[in-house]
């Protein structure tokens, strides 16, 4: 299983590491420069609402399918014609309760009309996000990291016309068309695809002819699923919730929101890496504790090692630099704009530590069906999410944002790892603790020491002296990773 693991990982990473970032950093900053930030706020804010409400269009269905399949594969046949009837009807549910919200904001024409493509966008993702749970569900790591980058690639190819093409010129309407073009492009091929599978590995011909809402069908699998959907919208809105308070409580909560989106921009390519750990860890997980798989407690320190590793390393190289990298990205803005980003960003890039540690455990959690005390601490989680948002956004803006989520994020992590260590009887080996906060201080004291030099260098010298302080630190094994690819 951990060979598993290990090879999932390195398929998904590796695309998504190869097409994910140039998105992130190239196309959506690109995006951002060309409209500014009170257009990009505009559109950043009516995202969001789209976003949180997003779990209408699930309602746990994905989560408890990639658990599902990967405990009992043989189920996917008879259930996929039913999840998709089921993703289908939610559909009229989610329009129905992001437009009311829509109405009870005061949107306008041109609000509507730009929720209306971003909510549609949004069931595409969500079919994909579901889609692709079955590939996660029955191991297929390489077809899924495929389809997980797709998306993406055919959104470069349109949105590199239209910023950089002959005809060049980009608004945040285009920009939403782009990615429905590109969702559903994905969408049907990820669909094709799968069918081809289920027929040639479990001899069924699926066909959309099959496809059906069964009420009895249905009301069980959404029963079974409610404990998912409760977790994904807590944990979306103590996510995402961040823009839209901005919005409402500060007197220039547009101008804000676009600021805070600048920052989360390069915090959320950062947290790709974890997310995507997080797409693997789930259905190994579900299957070593369904197995009760002795090796659970040793897999876990593993990947928490290399979690750590990654994520303490570029929150305190990002943030100690923050202004290097803000004017990389946004070097055609205003200076004051470009001030504003990085000291907000300063602070937020500190929320991959804990972010990480959440994908981990909360993967690890979710697996072992620990639903009822991770719903409890997400909900508590998003409480001082918002409280400290009403206390700090009247007078601070987006670096208070900022505060209330790193201070959130990280409430959460902590619980977690405890509830983890607590319920499923984890036993670190001795030290590990020192050796994580020995790897810590060094980090830091590295990046002190640095002279200035150029953002890539920077990168390049603090990745290299992290990763010598993990190997010497036994942190990261690479003898008991290769032992593990040569054993299985």
């Amino acid at each position: 299983m951990q060979k598993k693991l290990l090879s999932g990982l390195f398929w998904i990473l590796l695309l998504n590491l190869l097409i994910k970032p140039f998105w992130i950093l190239g196309i959506e900053t690109g995006v951002q420069n060309a409209v500014g930030p009170e257009e990009y706020g505009f559109y950043f804010t009516i995202f969001n609402l789209a976003y949180i409400f997003n779990i209408l269009l699930d309602l746990g269905v994905t989560n408890f399918n990639t658990r599902n399949i990967a405990q009992h594969p043989k189920l996917i046949d008879k259930h996929l014609p039913g999840m998709l009837g089921i993703k289908i009807a939610l559909l009229g549910l989610y329009l129905a309760v992001t437009f009311t919200v829509g109405l009870l904001s005061g949107y306008g024409s041109r609000q509507f009309h730009l929720l209306a493509v971003l909510s549609f966008n949004q069931f595409l993702n969500s079919l994909i996000l579901y889609l692709r749970s079955n590939f996660e569900g029955l191991m297929l790591f390489k077809w899924d990291s495929v389809i997980s980058i797709l998306d993406r690639v055919v959104m470069i190819a349109i949105c590199s016309l239209l910023l950089w093409g002959p005809h060049g010129g980009i608004t945040v309407e285009w920009f939403a068309y782009a990615q429905t073009i590109a969702y559903l492009a994905t969408a049907l091929t990820a669909l094709v695809v799968l069918t081809l599978r289920i027929r040639k590995e479990h001899n069924a011909r699926f066909t959309l002819r099959r496809l059906q809402v069964s009420l009895p069908f249905s009301i069980v699998i959404l029963r079974k699923s409610f404990p998912f959907a409760l977790l994904v919208l807590l944990m979306a809105s103590y996510n995402r919730i961040d823009p839209l308070l901005l919005g409402w409580l500060h007197p220039h909560g547009t101008y804000q929101a676009g600021i805070y989106a600048g920052a989360f921009r390069l915090l959320d390519a950062l947290t790709m890496v974890a997310y995507l750990m997080s797409a693997v860890l789930l259905p190994v997980f579900s299957r070593m504790t369904a197995e009760g798989d002795s090796q659970l407690g040793s897999t876990t320190s593993m990947v928490t090692s290399l979690m750590v590793v990654f994520s303490f390393t570029a929150a305190a190289t990002f943030s100690f630099r923050s202004d290097l990298f803000m004017e990389l990205f946004y070097h055609s803005q205003d200076a004051a704009v470009v001030d504003d980003y990085a000291r907000v960003f300063r602070i937020l890039v500190w929320g991959i530590v804990p972010i990480g540690m959440t994908y981990v455990y909360g993967t690890l959690l979710t697996a072992a069906g620990r639903l009822r005390q991770l719903n409890t601490l997400a909900a508590t989680t998003l409480v001082i999410n918002i409280v400290v948002n009403f206390i700090a956004i009247p007078r601070h803006g987006a670096v208070g944002s900022a505060w209330a989520a790193v201070i959130a994020q990280t409430f959460m992590a902590a619980a977690q790892i405890v509830v983890a260590i607590r319920l499923l009887h984890l036993h670190p080996a001795g030290g590990y603790l020192l050796r994580l906060l020995l790897f810590g201080g060094a980090v830091v004291a590295t990046l002190l020491l640095l002279p200035p030099m150029s953002w890539w260098a920077l990168l390049l010298s603090a990745g290299a002296a992290a990763l010598a302080v993990a190997f010497a630190l036994r942190l990261i094994d690479i003898k008991n990773i290769f032992r593990i690819i040569q054993n299985s």
